[in-house]
């Protein structure tokens, strides 16, 4: 026999054992023949696997949106990666909002307040963009990337392994078929080895899909290993952001923090970006463990006319002449004023005396 009589012959049995498939394929659907089930525990472990895959590409892509907004440059970033080419890198949201600013305060005079403080604002927002760079990649690495290899990988096998254990199904349940319409001696002897074939083949294909599916309980605690580490990115983050902007306000507390505008609105005392205790406050606490309080329970002072000792919380820079600076844990006395803003206190220190917020304090008994 040559090579060409066995392909022919190769050929034409794959043919026949497609249009067996199908045609048990068929009968199945119209309920004209009978259908091997899957046993229990193999159908739960299929359906884990597919429930594992769709919602890993929900979660990976929609991660893809957190960290690139931009579909453009996402799509421009999958055609690079598709290339096995690095992306040439772009300078980002808050880097070009920072050079932005710096650019308009070295033209308005870094000599004059605003002019400075657009400038140290534009290099805190080029600091916050460069941690957004390290938040992208640190997460593309740790979190992106085992989702995408589970996708692209892992599940493709099982996918792959499921479809062979589908096609044994049909070879099993169209010889069960064969063996039930077989009545001649012969053909019913040739139809029952080739059950036991087709079952013997079918029992192996459902022990490998098996073992496949049995790796997802590893796949899941793979998953959130990684889930940690990009959560623990984004404290990272956040918590740099946060520390730069409590950088950027100190710096720019040498800076009036209240303005009159032209529709003359009541100037409003400035409030720091986070506070333990607070004048008798009732305190509401955020997922990032800062406490943010209102002072709510200043009625007693302001009813009162006499004066109480505070203590200062946060260091203050008076804003003009009007004002008392402040240093932390200082203590001061201070009382209310008819007419003063109700945000506002007069606070006192020694011969000195000025207006100060009252969310910078704590008043002592």
């Amino acid at each position: 026999m040559n090579i060409m009589d066995f392909n022919v012959k190769k050929l034409a049995a794959d043919a026949g054992t497609f249009l067996s498939r199908a045609v048990q394929f068929t009968e199945e659907k119209l309920g004209q023949a009978e259908k091997t089930e899957l046993d229990a525990h193999l159908e739960n472990l299929l359906s884990k696997a597919e429930c594992t895959k769709i919602w890993t590409e929900k979660i990976m892509k929609q991660t893809e949106v957190l960290l690139q907004p931009n579909p453009n440059a996402r799509i421009e970033e999958f055609v690079y990666e598709k290339l096995d080419r690095k992306a040439p890198s772009r300078i980002n949201n808050p880097e070009l909002l920072g050079q932005y600013m710096i650019d308009a305060g070295t033209e308005f005079g870094p000599g004059t307040a605003y002019g400075n403080a657009l400038i140290k604002c534009g290099e805190t927002q080029k600091r916050i963009g460069t941690a957004d760079r390290e938040l992208i990649q640190t997460s593309a690495l740790n979190f992106l990337t085992p989702l995408r290899n589970f996708i692209e990988g892992d599940y493709k096998t099982i996918a792959k392994e499921r479809k062979l254990l589908q096609n044994k199904r049909l070879d099993l349940d169209a010889a069960k078929t064969r063996l039930k319409k077989a009545k001649a001696a012969e053909t019913r002897a040739s139809s029952e080895q080739e059950l036991r074939i087709t079952q013997s083949e079918f029992d192996r294909q459902a022990e490998i899909t098996r073992l496949l599916l049995e790796g997802i309980s590893s796949t899941h605690a793979h998953h959130l290993r990684c889930l940690n580490d990009f959560v623990e990115a984004q404290m990272t983050y956040y918590a740099q952001c946060y520390q730069y902007m409590l950088d950027l306000q100190k710096q720019l507390g040498s800076f009036p923090s209240n303005y009159h505008c032209n529709n003359n609105q009541t100037s409003v005392a400035p409030v720091p970006s986070a506070s333990s205790n607070v004048i008798g406050s009732s305190a509401l606490t955020s997922t990032s463990g800062l406490v943010i309080t209102s002072p709510s329970n200043l009625t007693d002072l302001k009813e009162c006319s006499g004066s109480r000792k505070a203590r200062v919380l946060y260091d203050y820079d008076a804003a003009n002449s009007t004002e008392l600076s402040l240093l932390a844990d200082e203590v001061i006395t201070v009382f209310s004023v008819v007419g003063m803003d109700s945000d506002w206190l007069m606070g006192e220190r020694g011969n000195q005396k000025g207006r100060v917020p009252i969310t910078y304090l704590e008043l002592l008994n």
